[in-house]
């Protein structure tokens, strides 16, 4: 049996820079159909969406509820990027979680959130002059949201902000654009996600 899979989210999701099979929730999916769980994953996800661009996207996707056996939800960094303020994004980002639980089968048992990157040490950042401390501190506020929000609603969060900043710009943590994760950094990812997806999935 089949079980069905999508992914919302920003560049992270979409895999800017990397084969097809190389985003995360292909990856993620290779990896569940190597323990037994056969998923067909569905992307809606675009490099530079906000919480409300995802939000518009998922209204033209005309998505209905209970539809899926997997939601994972990853978005945030371009709002950072724009300089929103939290309580902004928050307000985005809530909208989008309960949509989420909303389009699962199983509620928040079919829910897996990922926490917002660091970019803040990439080359790109140094580029663009951005101050690495303040890019990580807004990242922590919009990520302390993440949190408080997911542990009260009893939705799974993976932490892959620590994997972005053990890796930073190291060799081959980030593609050609200096910015976006490599194929190798998502494989860590997935690593990371795979036991609590597997949980989300016996569960259903």
């Amino acid at each position: 049996m089949t079980l069905s899979y999508l992914a919302l989210g920003d560049s992270y999701t979409i895999g800017e820079g990397v084969a097809e099979a190389e985003r995360w929730p292909m990856q993620l999916a290779a990896a569940l159909l190597a323990e037994g769980f056969e998923l067909e994953p569905r992307i809606i996800a675009r490099t530079g969406w906000t919480t409300d661009e995802l939000a518009h996207a998922m209204d033209e996707a005309r998505l209905t509820d209970g539809q899926y056996d997997l939601v994972t939800l990853l978005i945030g960094v371009n709002d950072q990027y724009r300089q929103r303020p939290l309580a902004e994004f928050a307000t985005g980002f809530d909208a989008l979680l309960h949509r989420a639980i909303g389009l699962a089968k199983h509620g928040t048992q079919g829910v897996m959130v990922l926490g917002i990157p660091d970019w803040g040490m990439t080359p790109y950042a140094q580029r663009e002059g951005r101050d690495a401390a303040q890019v990580a501190h807004q990242i922590d506020a919009y990520n302390a949201h993440i949190h408080t929000v997911c542990q009260a609603q009893q939705v799974a969060l993976v932490d892959v902000t620590a994997i972005s900043r053990t890796c930073g710009a190291g060799k081959n943590a980030l593609v050609a654009d200096g910015l976006h994760p490599s194929a190798a950094q998502y494989r860590q990812w997935t690593v990371q996600a795979l036991p609590i997806a597997q949980q989300l999935l016996k569960l259903a």
